[in-house]
């Protein structure tokens, strides 16, 4: 979908290689600026799954003759990205107004915790304390417990990545119908708190307490996940009536009198004991056969692993096992590209001399 879009993704960690995955997986020429002689950050593999599709040259950005070669790349590419604290790339003279003179249409987008500015914007973080500044992990957990350290799914990749690719997109579609280049101040705290506006939406209507466990989805008894027998788990969300209805009748509640308030607060630590002491006497195979095909939202919480196997996850091939490596396929789906598959994992600098003849022969 993105075929004839260049861009040039400078080496970083979480967020930015993210996005570039995500805009190489929807078919943009995704060119990772590695560092000349580097190794992979701690923990992160020689062949990072997140640099698939992409393809890889060895830089050292520090080297005059290699500024050179990555600003006649620049020259050539709508967009660059990069993930470092504000000012790393302007020391070495590739900050966004440097790279304007080289091409006044070039979308700078840049990932950052904290942002371009504030307060905060030069010191050092990570996706929980930007979600916990952002008021994004405040509904995180039980009540009456420390909020959860959730996933980077919801910092780095919801609050950043998404909206690093989102704005690198909008950017180049401004530039294309003749407004000129910009930068993009993807910040993880602004993006997180930009997702919670549908919790604010409920929050209009009395459904959003800014009490933990008093809100329609993270206190209630149907809007949990349940310990079942064997050591799995088991979900439940089921908020319209009817579909909580569904529920009760399938578990064979339906009329119990200490299960019919469905959204009386005062009632749902009680409710939630009662359905905990119901789902942990059958393992989660149980549940899953017992809700199979009913409209009473609950599913299993599966491990990626397992969710390979799951029939509606393999039916739409979303986890994928590829040279080895477990990735889940690119998302969305188009109707004009509806198999579209992975591309391969480059080693690093695995196409610096192709795009240096690219570059002298251009």
């Amino acid at each position: 979908m993105l075929d004839g879009l260049r861009i040039i993704e400078i080496e970083g960690l979480g967020p930015a290689p993210f996005a570039g995955m995500l805009l190489a997986d929807l078919g943009a020429d995704v060119i990772i600026v590695h560092r000349k002689g580097g190794k992979p950050a701690p923990g992160m593999p020689e062949r990072s799954l997140i640099d698939r599709g992409k393809r890889s040259i060895e830089l050292d950005l520090k080297a005059p003759d290699d500024v050179d070669r990555l600003q006649r790349l620049v020259a050539r590419s709508e967009a660059l990205i990069e993930g470092f604290r504000p000012g790393v790339m302007e020391r070495l003279g590739l900050g966004p107004e440097d790279l304007a003179v080289i091409n006044a249409d070039l979308v700078y987008g840049r990932m950052t915790g904290w942002g371009q500015g504030g307060p905060r914007a030069m010191t050092a973080g990570h996706d929980l304390n930007y979600i916990s500044v952002s008021g994004a992990a405040w509904f995180s957990g039980s009540p009456g417990e420390p909020p959860l350290t959730p996933p980077t799914l919801v910092g780095d990749i919801g609050g950043g990545a998404l909206y690093l690719t989102v704005g690198v997109l909008a950017g180049v579609m401004a530039a294309r119908a003749g407004r000129g280049g910009c930068v993009v101040d993807a910040a993880i705290v602004d993006g997180s708190a930009h997702m919670m506006n549908l919790l604010m939406a409920l929050a209009q209507t009395g459904g959003l307490s800014m009490t933990r466990g008093q809100s329609l989805l993270d206190g209630p008894h149907w809007s949990r996940t349940y310990a079942c027998s064997d050591g799995g788990f088991i979900s439940v969300q089921c908020l319209e009536p009817k579909f909580y209805a569904e529920l009760l009748t399938r578990l064979k509640l339906a009329g119990d009198p200490d299960l019919t308030s469905q959204f009386d607060r005062s009632q749902w630590p009680r409710q939630t004991a009662l359905l905990a002491g119901v789902f942990v006497r059958q393992p989660r195979n149980h549940w899953e056969h017992l809700f199979a095909g009913s409209d009473a939202c609950v599913a299993p919480t599966l491990s990626p692993v397992e969710a390979m196997a799951e029939p509606h996850m393999a039916a739409r091939n979303i986890w994928q096992q590829i040279d080895g490596v477990l990735q889940a396929a690119p998302a969305p789906r188009f109707s004009s590209r509806p198999d579209a598959t992975p591309g391969k994992i480059p080693v690093r600098g695995q196409h610096t001399e192709e795009i240096l003849n690219w570059l002298e022969d251009d």
